[in-house]
């Protein structure tokens, strides 16, 4: 049971998948953070979240404001 989660909770150290970014990030910040790489089914790892959300995107490192990362809707990875 997958389980949707915002980007902001989830723990340093934690690999995810992005679902989806919320209407309340504004559309020219969806469009930029797509550019960056940030698209449904991507993989994500959570590098910390203090004093701001870091993600790694592939080879693409992202710190990210609070505000913006719990609109960004993610689930855990299966663990194997």
């Amino acid at each position: 049971h997958e389980a949707r989660l915002p980007l902001a909770f989830i723990p340093a150290g934690s690999e995810v998948r992005l679902i989806a970014m919320g209407e309340e990030i504004d559309a020219h910040q969806r469009e930029q953070l797509t550019a960056y790489g940030l698209a449904a089914g991507r993989p994500l790892r959570i590098l910390q979240q203090r004093p701001m959300t870091v993600i790694l995107a592939e080879e693409v490192e992202l710190a990210l404001e609070h505000s913006v990362a719990r609109h960004i809707w993610v689930e855990r990875e299966a663990s194997c």
